[in-house]
């Protein structure tokens, strides 16, 4: 199937979608997350170009059909052996290969993810920090190394967008040798934060993280992939949401987070550089 067959059996299905679903092409689209305009112009024909992923996985799960038979792939349209629970709890494996975490970033690749950490993010980790928090967590270096060594090289992928956003307290805390930090030694921390200052440079615009205050702005620590799942970390375990409108509230959330954030993402290389401890 060329890409005018496949724009055509996409744009005949959409369409089908949206009449079934007795909603208006503006709720439609505001269900979907699109805008009423980018919605009309998918289904009238006037390009040959295919939404984003996002933008179908989107669609697809709020009808209940899969991507492949929204292109015209597939004649089966449910989900069945892909459906999901809205609501499942996740458990932390040892083996970093073989993590949720590891499974669901390989699952979103293409699409964007949005990500709270519950201390610095894991790809931007120093050994030194990694064996001093293994230490703490009595877990072993090796498969923290190995969760991290993996969130990096996925990061260093062409295919790769996320954002990232974490408290700038944290990192005053890193500077400082507090709270989470402390007996961590200072030129541990030093190392820590000038290995976190060259990977921000190299990984941008592709991984850009943003910090916010917490003294104005509050967040648990988790993870969204895509535009239907989200992770939620609660220690060693995750609560993970599987339906779009309550991942859609936390994209929302995350979006507060950036949009109120004290450092924008391409200046906080210099500004975690400068930190003063």
């Amino acid at each position: 199937m060329d890409k005018r067959d496949l724009s055509g059996e996409f744009r005949k299905r959409l369409t089908a979608l949206v009449e079934r679903s007795g909603l208006n092409q503006s709720a439609f689209a505001a269900r979907a997350g699109l805008d009423r305009s980018a919605l009309s112009q998918l289904l009238s024909g006037a390009s040959t170009r295919l939404p984003r992923s996002e933008t179908l996985a989107a669609i697809a799960a709020m009808n209940g059909v899969t991507i492949d038979w929204l292109l015209g792939l597939t004649a089966r349209e449910g989900q069945t052996g892909e459906m999901r629970a809205a609501l499942e709890i996740g458990e932390g494996a040892d083996d970093p290969e073989q993590t949720l975490l590891t499974r669901w970033h390989e699952e979103a690749a293409g699409t964007k993810i949005r990500y709270v950490p519950a201390t610095l993010p894991d790809q931007l980790k120093t050994a030194a920090l990694i064996e001093f928090e293994a230490r703490l967590a009595g877990r072993t270096a090796i498969s923290r190394q190995g969760e991290a060594d993996l969130r990096l090289a996925w990061n260093r992928r062409p295919d790769t967008d996320m954002e990232v956003c974490m408290p700038l307290q944290t990192l005053e805390q890193l500077a400082h040798g507090r709270d989470q930090f402390a007996g961590l030694s200072q030129s541990a921390r030093r190392e820590q934060r000038a290995h976190m200052a060259m990977l921000l440079d190299e990984l941008y615009p592709s991984f850009r993280l943003y910090l916010y205050d917490t003294r104005t702005r509050f967040s648990a620590p988790y993870t969204v992939f895509g535009a239907s799942r989200a992770a939620v970390y609660m220690g060693g375990l995750y609560l993970v949401l599987n339906a779009v409108e309550p991942v859609r509230t936390l994209i929302r959330h995350f979006d507060g987070l950036v949009r109120g954030a004290e450092i924008e993402a391409g200046k906080v290389a210099e500004w975690v550089s400068h930190l003063k401890t």
